[in-house]
């Protein structure tokens, strides 16, 4: 009867209903600890970022099983045009990572408003934008942040945004329709533009010092540098580090008469690269009692992940259990970057997978590295991640 459900409204025990915008983010965010709110806001990115690395990397990997090396070995995976094709899409689509990654965090922090500062920010770490390139009118000066600064934009975006409504509540109420079109968009891509652009350079600075360190061990000790650079593909997993070791390898292919010892040193880096997703799945299948059923279930898309060479699909399984997952995979990278070294491998690609076996130097042996590499690291981690509790 309309008189009763009036009643219930005014004694406050009519359900309500909350939008899923900032103030129900707020609401929903009381009693949760700052550990669980990051975790919830980083996997909101990572989550609306691995459509376009899987997508994106499997169509690069393709184009490199289709194309001709022969044709043009410096354009390998553009010398044919449906490899043209594939790898032209696949670029693209990978190009979006790390601005869907920081637009996506900073839009759980922030809702709406925070989407399109968080991207922005994501975009020029991935540019590498500093002040120096900026004024010099020079892109040779960009420093790539990488994976590092995508996250510290879109944890940054999203709380400039919840910074920036703050002040403008004290603003007149007229003005308030100008906030979500106006002032936040001009004001906060501002804000996360100056800041990004003055971190750029410290993010990229660690990387220079990692590829000068790496350089300096080339020949003194092959096995060792294929352990350290496949075991650094596995520390962040996008970040500085895999970014400094996966640079570092593809720049020997473009050494001028470029041979066996930069092959082995691209097929080292990606050995360790392919071994963190296929270590997951490999765990997620014979020990399921340490992983919940939808980590069992995306541990299955793990096996693609790897064999494609795209270490992100790690991702959500470190983010969110660190120090149960990183040392088991770090340690099964460096014995696959390790023993393609040993065995002599060579790969001249700078990706691919298993896609393109057919040009790697000893396939066998180098299926034989990835294999160990990620059976060890499997092994490794059923002994750090105990079972859960029924």
């Amino acid at each position: 009867k309309p008189e009763e459900l009036i009643q219930t409204i005014l004694d406050k025990k009519a359900p309500t209903y909350h939008h899923s915008g900032a103030a129900a983010q707020e609401d929903s965010a009381e009693g949760e600890s700052v550990g669980r709110q990051i975790y919830k806001h980083l996997m909101n990115g990572v989550s609306h970022m691995l459509p376009f690395v899987i997508g994106g990397g499997i169509l690069i990997a393709l184009a490199f099983l289709v194309d001709n090396q022969a044709i043009n070995p410096a354009n390998f995976g553009k010398n044919t045009p449906l490899a043209a094709l594939l790898k032209t899409i696949g670029e693209q689509a990978f190009g979006f990572m790390l601005p869907i990654l920081a637009g996506f965090i900073a839009m759980s922090i922030a809702d709406r408003p925070g989407l399109a500062i968080g991207f922005v920010g994501g975009a020029l770490a991935n540019g590498g934008y500093t002040f120096a390139n900026i004024m010099a009118y020079d892109s040779t000066k960009a420093v790539s942040s990488g994976f590092i600064g995508a996250l510290f934009a879109g944890f940054v975006g999203g709380y400039i945004v919840v910074l920036l409504r703050k002040l403008f509540d004290k603003l007149p109420s007229a003005l308030e329709g100008l906030k979500p079109i106006l002032l936040f968009p001009v004001c906060g891509i501002l804000v996360m533009g100056v800041v990004m652009i003055a971190v750029n350079p410290v993010v990229g600075a660690i990387n220079t010092g990692l590829n000068n360190f790496l350089s300096s061990m080339s020949g003194t000790s092959s096995i060792l540098l294929g352990a350290i650079l496949g075991g650094m593909m596995s520390i962040d997993m996008g970040g500085p580090f895999n970014k400094a070791a996966y640079v570092f390898g593809t720049a020997q292919l473009t050494v001028a008469n470029a041979g066996p010892e930069q092959y082995a040193i691209m097929a080292a880096v990606m050995a360790g690269g392919m071994v963190p997703p296929l270590a997951i799945a490999l765990c997620t299948t014979f020990f399921k009692n340490r992983f919940t059923e939808s980590e069992r279930k995306s541990g299955v898309v793990n096996y693609i992940m790897g064999l494609s060479f795209i270490t992100e699909g790690a991702i959500p399984f470190a983010a969110g259990d660190p120090i149960h997952i990183l040392p088991p995979c770090i340690v099964g990278s460096a014995v696959a970057g390790a023993l393609s070294m040993a065995f002599k491998c060579g790969l001249p690609a700078p990706h691919g997978g298993i896609f393109v076996i057919g040009v790697i130097t000893n396939p066998v042996q180098y299926l034989i590295s990835v294999v160990v590499g990620a059976v060890i690291g499997m092994i490794v981690m059923s002994f750090t991640k105990k079972p859960l509790n029924k």
